[in-house]
């Protein structure tokens, strides 16, 4: 038998009490804007390198009406090695549409919240939880592997996330406000800390004794089989993550021939430019006469 919500909730709750993060978009000072970056700035980046970045974009750029004038490559360059640099284009984007449509105050509705740039459901659900305290079902990997290990019985949650399955934690979200909003903190921070994917930490869990999984014997994930294998070395990304290196360290425009030392396979190379340049993170620009080579540069 799977928990009822009172059974889940409440050891989750109290153990969140005495072990949540001081994290500084948890801060009582903190505003929706804050929320809105550190959501960005967290998908498929872990905390510790989050943090120091979080700190010091919120101290170049505090509000939305900052970042919406600030020159793109500062932005770039301040986004650094967080990686997936995309988001941080968005991100500007964004805080554009928030002055435009809204004043410089992000939404608190989630319509608006969704119809900003770069903003999915997960993002607008927990800015709505987490920055203004409304109940929302905020379903990220961390709470969607707990609910999938103490509710359905299994390792890990299926690859795509389904209907039935945000039904379900709907169910598990308390009814009021308050409530809703710290219990979406708490089975989070339990995801992130005790109910790891990997390692998960059962002898300190507090809900070990109506954990389904646990239950079960932790079987094996079922879903093994139909899992992307994330590698790097190699790849486009980190191509593209040595040009974009190369780019923001750089004083000023740099030529071809220093980019095309980045990476050895000339093809990959060429294809992972272009994509950059599609994507408006890198600028080209054209050669002066024949007998110069093109530069590159970030973004004005």
């Amino acid at each position: 038998m799977p928990p009822t919500p009172t059974e889940l909730r409440e050891p989750v709750l109290a153990w969140f009490g005495v072990h949540a993060r001081d994290l500084p978009w948890r801060a009582a000072d903190r505003t929706a804007w804050g929320v809105l970056v550190s959501e960005v700035m967290l998908q498929q980046t872990p905390v510790v390198r989050v943090e120091p970045a979080w700190r010091s974009w919120m101290s170049r750029w505090p509000t939305p009406a900052d970042l919406a004038t600030a020159s793109t490559a500062d932005v770039l360059r301040a986004w650094d090695r967080l990686g997936y640099p995309r988001r941080a284009l968005r991100l500007q984007e964004c805080a554009r549409a928030v002055v435009e449509r809204h004043g410089g105050v992000v939404p608190s509705s989630e319509p608006e919240l969704l119809a900003l740039p770069g903003v999915g459901s997960y993002t607008a659900a927990a800015v709505l939880a987490f920055a203004y305290g409304r109940r929302s079902v905020v379903l990220d990997t961390n709470v969607r592997r707990v609910l999938a290990r103490t509710v359905d019985g299994v390792a890990l949650p299926a690859p795509s996330q389904t209907v039935d399955e945000v039904r379900r934690a709907t169910r598990y979200v308390p009814d009021d406000d308050a409530t809703a909003a710290r219990w979406a903190a708490a089975s989070m921070e339990l995801g992130a800390l005790v109910c790891t994917a990997r390692s998960p930490r059962c002898d300190a869990c507090p809900v070990q004794d109506v954990c389904a999984w646990f239950a079960a014997g932790r079987p094996a994930d079922e879903h093994a089989g139909r899992r992307k294998v994330q590698t790097f070395t190699g790849t486009d990304r980190q191509v593209r993550g040595r040009v974009m290196a190369l780019l923001r360290d750089a004083l000023g425009p740099v030529p071809a021939a220093a980019v095309d030392a980045v990476w050895p396979d000339a093809r990959q190379l060429a294809r992972c430019v272009d994509a950059l340049v599609a994507d408006g993170l890198i600028t080209r620009d054209p050669a002066a006469s024949d007998d110069d080579p093109p530069t590159y540069r970030l973004p004005s």
